[in-house]
């Protein structure tokens, strides 16, 4: 088994699974997504890689069930910038601001379950992951409960 699983996108919209040859839907690659695995599609008659356009796919139907994904002023300026100044953000920064998101996530939910575990007297801070991450923590502010709701008043 390779890292990527290759899916070949045929004339028809059906999607083909090359490793287990068979006939796959939008769900089914979304779950070999979350569990780790990277995808690749491409247009079985062109060759042309279209796994941009599949993802982007898996994403409104997403958004669609859940009625939600994305803030609605974040969608205007997506639309109204396009493919200038938005196409260089989400390449350079966006990727790697969520990495570092989920990068902080995990180390201060690994934090709180430390502390938990000590009964609430938290034992002596790794000062050095904490320096580490110092600098991304203006990012990390504009997910917090506090900075949405002062901005939304």
């Amino acid at each position: 088994m390779t890292d990527k699983l290759l899916l070949k996108k045929y004339t028809n919209r059906r999607l083909y699974d090359t490793e287990k040859s068979i006939y796959v839907t939008l769900e089914y690659i979304t779950n070999v997504i979350r569990r780790g695995r990277q995808v690749s599609v491409t247009d079985a008659k062109t060759g042309e890689d279209v796994t941009a356009s599949i993802l982007t796919q898996i994403i409104m139907e997403e958004a669609r069930k859940k009625n939600y994904l994305l803030p609605i002023p974040l969608l205007h300026l997506i639309i109204q910038y396009g493919e200038t100044v938005l196409n260089d953000f989400f390449k350079k920064y966006l990727e790697q601001t969520i990495k570092n998101y989920l990068l902080f996530r995990d180390f201060t939910d690994d934090q709180y379950k430390k502390y938990m575990d000590y009964g609430g007297k938290f034992p002596e801070v790794n000062q050095e992951i904490i320096n580490t991450l110092a600098p991304f923590k203006p990012i990390f502010d504009i997910f917090s409960v506090k900075a949405s709701n002062q901005k939304n008043k």
